[in-house]
């Protein structure tokens, strides 16, 4: 990704944050730009923001207020806002129900206030954000190698034991964080296999 393209999308996460902050829209950054604001490697291709299903309406009113560009495609558990950086529109979802699982506002009090390039924002627990990577696994999309640079930076932060919990609905995830124990990216005392001896 070209140094353009890396400000574009930090300056629209920045947009989209300041705005529903001022708004007092609930809201968590979430996603590879919540993992790269503690520690994990930068992403490439859009910015995310968690809210509940109950405050989706208040965020579309004031992005389009703001001169955003907002959707609602037929997706039921996002909607999309495109904010004009001048060489072209950079995407941010509004995701608001992850790997059918509904935002709650417990999951948004996790979130931490951290700073993200120059502004103070919302930034979501290190555990939820490989929970929602991990539960997004499935049949057609399970790339594993795509959330081990996240674990390996993240590992010290994710509350291991809620992660396993939470994951055990998905035999997916469940793979990936028995793969991450294999790895030894999990710290020992955490590792299944501690856990079970």
């Amino acid at each position: 990704m070209s140094d353009r393209t890396d400000r574009a999308m930090r300056e629209a996460l920045k947009r989209v944050g300041i705005t529903l902050k001022a708004a007092g829209v609930p809201f968590a950054l979430t996603g590879g730009y919540a993992s790269w604001a503690r520690g994990g490697p930068e992403p490439v291709h859009d910015v995310d923001f968690v809210l509940t299903p109950g405050d989706v309406p208040d965020a579309l009113r004031v992005l389009a207020a703001a001169g955003l560009r907002v959707l609602q495609p037929p997706e039921d558990w996002l909607v999309k806002a495109f904010v004009d950086e001048g060489d072209g529109e950079v995407l941010v979802d509004l995701i608001f129900r992850p790997a059918d699982r509904e935002v709650t506002r417990e999951q948004l009090a996790r979130a931490e206030e951290l700073r993200v390039d120059s502004v103070l924002l919302p930034v979501e627990s290190a555990t939820d954000i490989l929970l929602s990577k991990a539960l997004a696994l499935s049949e057609h999309f399970c790339d594993l190698a795509r959330l081990f640079p996240h674990a390996r930076a993240l590992r010290e932060q994710v509350d291991w034991d809620r992660l396993r919990t939470e994951a055990a609905v998905s035999p997916f995830a469940r793979a990936f964080l028995s793969v991450c124990d294999d790895l030894g990216i999990a710290p020992e005392e955490n590792r299944l296999s501690e856990v079970a001896g």
